[in-house]
């Protein structure tokens, strides 16, 4: 059986998917932003089996994955959970869904990078996914500069909320949205898989 972590009616809490292969200090730093600007309660990591937009090969098994995030998140506040392959979720829409059904009151936010921001109107039900939740975007350095300008950005321009009524967005009705300025860090999953394969292939 399924053990949601902690949770109480009223609560605010963010969520914060990805393959997580590797974490990095970009997603810790990302969250804390987030749950300062925001007003979060707490965080939940949500370190998913697999990303159906990218290639999956050479994974790290979900565990290890699970134990790094655990060892980086290392704050009473961020709680790190396999949720999604406990559930069989594939979707982001699918465990929303999930989470809206069995958190009655609980007031959650998804937390994406400006890089994700970019491709969402790729992902699985974008649409639904913001109408379910509101959604807090934490710029990065480079895709900051374009995400703006995507097509899911225009199409959900009318819902964004100026930065200054963050603190606001847990509780508002979706869609609605809120682009978070500060965070500039160039680390990217991608590029440190990358080195990493670059590294055994060396060896």
């Amino acid at each position: 059986m399924l053990i949601l972590p902690p949770h109480t009616p009223g609560m605010r809490i963010g969520l914060f998917g990805g393959t997580f292969d590797p974490p990095h200090d970009a997603h810790r730093a990302a969250c804390l932003i987030a749950m300062r600007r925001l007003g979060l309660d707490y965080v939940w990591w949500l370190v998913t089996p697999g990303n159906p937009l990218k290639d999956t090969r050479g994974l790290a098994p979900l565990e290890e994955r699970i134990a790094a995030a655990k060892e980086l998140a290392n704050h009473p506040r961020i709680v790190v959970t396999g949720l999604e392959a406990a559930i069989s979720a594939r979707y982001t829409y699918d465990t929303l869904e999930y989470l809206k059904a069995h958190c009655p009151g609980v007031c959650f936010v998804w937390i994406m990078g400006a890089d994700n921001l970019r491709s969402f109107h790729r992902w699985q039900n974008w649409r639904g996914i913001a109408d379910l939740v509101p959604i807090a975007v934490v710029d990065r350095l480079g895709p900051s500069l374009y995400a703006a300008g995507s097509t899911a950005a225009h199409a959900l321009g009318r819902f964004r909320l100026p930065e200054r009524a963050a603190r606001t967005l847990a509780r508002r009705n979706p869609p609605a949205w809120v682009y978070l300025h500060g965070l500039k860090s160039p680390l990217s999953s991608t590029a440190l898989r990358a080195a990493r394969r670059l590294s055994q292939n060396r060896r």
